[in-house]
């Protein structure tokens, strides 16, 4: 077991790391991008090879912490002249055998943007799979994915008292809500995520993070927050012997189970005007796609919610059992690999599975009154899980909640302004002078691609905050020969589409 973090080792430690220059940018100019890249895909040959024979401290805390090589006890003493490798033993991130430091946790550089600036944190986890040689052991606590990095990035910027995260981890997802959240309550079912939940607190200077042991509400019973965040267990896996159960991953139930228990129970532990987020995933079950059935975990919550439901991708059964399968460290061509894609795939097959959504789940208790919005979409557009999406979020439920108090006669007496990062593409036949397709494209936020007729198209591009929607919809009628009621009846819907989804935004 991970011991007991000590503050005063922890603050040793990160000023050893600043010292070092043990930040992201110095290490990825020290092996370059592409042996960066080579590491998030669970390579380190390259890392190890580009940083040579070099034993100044950033090399030697690269090898031992970052891609989790043994170094010299002496080289990793000079590198680290607070903690020393006394030090990192005390903490539980390295053992000493003899003249030898073997790490037995990675720390990582994870950097993060976010409306309030810029900055860095430590991140401790793990060995991963390379470091481990093989599969990983199913206590393995997972250090900053892509999920991770999405989920972080779509928390909303909007401060408020009262925070939760549910499946804490290594603690990224605290770490992120703290820069907005006053107080956090950190929760899992493992006693070894929290220590480093606590450790990655302490390393990087973040009060106010409260952990608790157990599975999903149990730990905050009765309780009510602010905003809730999760990146919880939702990989589907076969309750099968001889099937690992990852605790970072798995959550113990059938299918997607678990996701359903925290769309129906979030709901009383939101405060009004309080916003759930997490990632998830869903099946489509005999006929009935994954997002019909999200819609009823969220009809039959406890509590009344809006709903925002983004299915990013989705994949059959055979790919989906394939990509965790490999994600536990089971290399296709072995027997033992064949053997889980079958327990995969009779489990899919004994419920009626066809595919498996992944995507994004934003919950909100309506301040008052009932729910008024509930949407379920699919984005499939390609998108950097760097990027911060958070704001978008906000400004989408702003711009909802303005819109769900305006009249059709009140938006068109409202002046709007196309967003900064929208551009407009028309594709012609060869020959043809008018466009057989416009499209309205977003360079930021969820990079959508609008299809637009002449009218919407000409509506969007005189946006400009100067005249009110209405007004513009009659010269635009006038120009195209059109009847301008028939026009506005067949733009204002549009026009609400576009300010949720951020190509608009009103003016004032």
């Amino acid at each position: 077991m991970l011991p007991e973090p000590d503050s005063a080792l922890c603050r040793a430690l990160a000023e050893d790391l600043a010292q070092a220059g043990f930040a992201s940018e110095p290490l990825r100019s020290a092996w370059g991008e592409t042996a960066d890249t080579a590491i998030a895909r669970g390579l380190r040959g390259p890392a190890a090879r580009a940083l040579g024979s070099r034993t100044d401290p950033l090399a030697v805390l690269a090898r031992l912490l970052a891609l989790g090589m043994p170094q010299p006890s002496e080289a990793v003493t000079a590198a680290l002249p607070r903690t020393r490798a006394e030090g990192l033993t005390r903490l539980g991130l390295a053992a000493i055998d003899g003249t030898e430091v073997t790490p037995t946790a990675i720390i990582r550089p994870q950097s993060f943007a976010d409306d309030r600036g810029s900055g860095q944190w430590w991140i401790a986890s793990d060995l991963d799979e390379a470091a481990l040689g093989g599969a990983l052991p199913e206590d393995h606590v997972l250090g900053v994915g892509g999920a991770s990095l999405t989920l972080a990035g779509l928390q909303l910027p909007t401060p408020v008292r009262r925070g939760l995260d549910i499946g804490a981890g290594c603690g990224i997802q605290s770490l992120r809500s703290r820069r907005v959240v006053g107080e956090v309550v950190a929760t899992d079912v493992s006693e070894r995520a929290l220590r480093f939940t606590r450790l990655n607190a302490l390393l990087n200077g973040v009060p106010g993070i409260e952990t608790r042991r157990g599975s999903l509400f149990e730990p905050v019973t009765g309780e009510q927050f602010d905003r809730v965040v999760s990146n919880p267990p939702f990989v589907i896996t076969p309750r099968a012997a001889g099937v690992p159960s990852y605790e970072y991953r798995d959550g113990g139930m059938q299918g997607d189970d678990l996701v359903a228990a925290f769309v129906g129970g979030v709901g009383a532990h939101l405060t009004a005007g309080g916003v759930a987020q997490l990632l998830g995933n869903w099946e489509s079950r005999d006929g009935r796609s994954g997002l019909d059935r999200a819609r009823d975990w969220v009809e039959g919550s406890s509590v009344a919610l809006d709903a925002w439901v983004i299915e990013r991708e989705s994949l059959d059964p055979l790919s989906y059992a394939e990509l965790w399968i490999r994600d536990g460290g089971t290399l296709p061509g072995t027997p033992e690999y064949a053997s889980l894609v079958d327990a995969w795939l009779d489990d899919f097959s004994a419920r009626g599975v066809t595919e498996i959504g992944f995507g994004y789940l934003l919950l909100r208790r309506p301040s008052e009154g009932a729910p008024t919005l509930s949407r379920y979409e699919r984005v499939p557009q390609a998108l950097d899980p760097r990027t911060a999406l958070g704001s978008h979020c906000a400004d989408a439920l702003a711009a909802h909640d303005r819109l769900a108090g305006l009249g059709d006669d009140d938006l068109a007496a409202s002046t709007l302004v196309v967003a900064a990062d929208v551009t407009e593409a028309r594709h012609h036949l060869p020959g043809v002078e008018a466009p057989s397709v416009i499209e309205l494209r977003q360079g930021g936020r969820f990079a959508r691609t609008v299809p637009a007729d002449p009218g919407l198209a000409a509506l969007v591009g005189a946006c400009d905050g100067d005249l009110p929607v209405g007004p513009l919809i009659d010269a635009i009628a006038s120009l195209l020969d059109v009847e301008a009621g028939e026009l506005r009846a067949e733009l204002i819907p549009a026009v609400r589409e576009l300010l949720f989804t951020g190509f608009l935004r009103f003016g004032d």
